[in-house]
């Protein structure tokens, strides 16, 4: 990409200040287009106050900020415009940069040329916006080691574990007439099951890094008047549902968004379920049914003063369910159950909250991985591994069988293409096309 490209970096609406950024061979040459001052002989890093103009209009008082190639973000000659904050002021800063050259940046345009420049590989790339939309401090860590590099030097680490059985098959394809023994094959498979198990193993972290990422899924079910919107108020800390002794209260499902434990959590109160003849009711307890079936945690509300479990403890699978008895400052009786995982709890005292919150994030958080280790967050970068260690084993299982080596070589290939493919090796221009328009227009 040669065309100089120009943005606003910062979010729309007011605020303080509204930078635009322009990158690219033309953005010194733009910039002293559209400013008042000597922008050419500015050096590198320094910030300068001036006008904007648009011929002889002044459009608005702003900081310049050159940064030279390639000592930049993208590692091509960078200008930054630090205008006055507001929609309108800055989209009439960025139409004079326009009109003087730049073309329009689309989503990622400036990380794809962080990227196409050597700045940073793919997986560093793509933890920008997974950087810029961290939803907790978990998914902050781990898009900050990601951005560091940690993955990737991990992924090399992979790789260069590899390249020296990968010589030694090529040279068993190339001279198969030398008897060339660089090491014996029991030597070969177990290094290559060594590698595999450390593949497997990063492979694995997906799991817990997707709940890190996207959030984990708390769906509050039960009867009507169990105390499910009482215990969503309680949750959350504020009133976010209605909470009246009348059956049958809430009829749609509420969504609220709450942290726990360094995760990002969303909490859905549902209708009350139960037989009834009303239409409105009908669809809210379908909505219910379906709320529970996607949720990655069942919260199952039971008013244990008045037990009354039925059928709803037949339609909650127990791997995914919380047994929370509520209303325990009444008289209460607390029946057989088959869920391992139970409270108790008053959602009106709060008796009980604090526990039902540690074993909340114990049953998310299961303890497959350290919180301390790299995790993957990508669900690109897992099928990729995936891909990858297939590879391995298919390659592994060959040389237990003896087969071709021609067979085993490509196996090899094919498995180093597939964690190239991470951090941007052998990478097709339609996988980065999807990966960067996923980012925000001026990153």
């Amino acid at each position: 990409m040669n065309q100089t490209i120009a943005a606003i970096a910062t979010p729309p609406g007011e605020g303080g200040i509204a930078v635009i950024r322009i990158s690219g061979k033309e953005a010194i040459p733009i910039a002293a287009s559209i400013f008042s001052g000597p922008v050419a002989s500015y050096k590198s890093h320094t910030c300068h106050f001036g006008k904007i103009l648009d011929g002889d209009a002044v459009i608005d008082e702003a900081l310049i900020i050159v940064m030279r190639a390639p000592r930049s973000y993208t590692g091509e000659d960078t200008v930054e415009i630090q205008c006055h904050g507001g929609s309108l002021i800055s989209k009439r800063v960025l139409e004079v940069v326009l009109k003087a050259g730049a073309k329009a940046a689309g989503p990622g345009a400036f990380t794809h040329q962080a990227f196409m420049n050597g700045k940073l590989d793919l997986a560093q790339a793509e933890a920008v916006q997974t950087f810029i939309g961290a939803k907790n401090e978990l998914a902050l860590k781990a898009a900050r080691e990601q951005l560091s590099g940690k993955l990737s030097a991990h992924i090399q680490g992979l790789q260069h574990e590899l390249l020296d059985i990968a010589a030694i098959l090529e040279a068993w394809v190339d001279f198969p007439e030398e008897g060339l023994e660089f090491a014996t094959q029991d030597e070969v498979i177990a290094s290559l099951e060594s590698t595999l198990q450390k593949m497997r193993h990063l492979e694995a972290t997906f799991h817990e890094g997707k709940k890190i990422q996207e959030g984990i899924t708390l769906c509050l079910a039960g009867c009507p008047n169990a105390g499910k919107s009482s215990l969503m108020n309680a949750l959350l800390g504020h009133e976010r549902a209605i909470v009246t002794p009348i059956p049958g209260t809430t009829r749609d499902t509420l969504e609220a968004e709450m942290r726990l434990g360094g995760l990002h959590f969303q909490l859905l109160d549902t209708a009350g379920i139960r037989e009834t003849s009303e239409i409105v009711e009908q669809e809210g307890i379908r909505r219910s049914k379906l709320a529970m079936q996607q949720a990655d945690l069942i919260l199952l509300m039971v008013d244990a003063s008045t037990p009354s479990t039925d059928d709803l403890f037949n339609s909650c699978p127990p791997e995914k369910t919380l047994l929370i008895w509520n209303k325990i400052d009444l008289p209460h009786t607390i029946l057989a159950a088959p869920f391992p995982h139970q409270v108790r709890i008053s959602a009106k005292t709060g008796t009980g909250i604090a526990e039902l919150k540690k074993t909340i994030e114990e049953l998310v958080w299961k303890g497959t991985i350290s919180k301390e280790e790299i995790v993957l967050t990508q669900a690109r970068h897992k099928e990729a591994l995936s891909d990858a260690s297939k590879a391995l084993q298919t390659l592994i299982d060959g040389l237990k069988t003896e087969i071709s080596p021609e067979f085993l070589a490509a196996d090899m290939r094919n498995c180093l293409k597939n964690l190239g493919s991470i951090i941007g090796m052998d990478i097709t221009e339609d996988i980065l096309s999807a990966i960067f328009a996923k980012f925000c227009v001026g990153k």
